[in-house]
């Protein structure tokens, strides 16, 4: 049987709690007091998907590994989909008006068209839409 996971929490190490809280509040996102306090953020992606935003040492206290130095390399690219072109173009100028960088140019592929930006903490965060319709 393949697993049929309920939700995802993507956790995040970031440097200044508040400075990424910000940053992602000027971008649109909400969070959930219930599950935040001084150490970590419970960004609200969807219903079902979720970051936490992890202080860096307190991220620590889950790995024996080091954390990722983001300036020279990535961990992961988060890629959410979103409901239109429009959409994508929003969230990654409202990131870049905040602060964000850019990570790549927007790709037009047709059927699907994406954008990417990189957050202030180095994470790499791609939004695209994809046309069930187009040919």
């Amino acid at each position: 049987m393949a697993i049929q996971a309920k939700s995802i929490f993507v956790n995040l190490p970031v440097k200044d709690l508040n400075k990424t809280k910000e940053f992602f509040s000027k971008v649109g996102f909400e969070f959930n007091p219930q599950f935040s306090n001084e150490l970590a953020a419970c960004m609200v992606i969807s219903d079902t998907i979720f970051a936490m935003l992890l202080v860096e040492d307190h991220y620590k206290s889950f790995t024996k590994k080091e954390i990722a130095d983001t300036t020279n390399s990535s961990e992961a690219i988060i890629a959410l989909s979103v409901d239109s072109r429009e959409k994508v173009d929003e969230i990654v100028n409202n990131a870049l008006a905040a602060g964000g960088k850019p990570s790549k140019e927007p790709q037009d592929h047709g059927f699907m068209y994406g954008w990417s930006f990189e957050d202030i903490d180095g994470h790499l965060w791609e939004l695209f839409f994809m046309d069930s319709h187009a040919q």
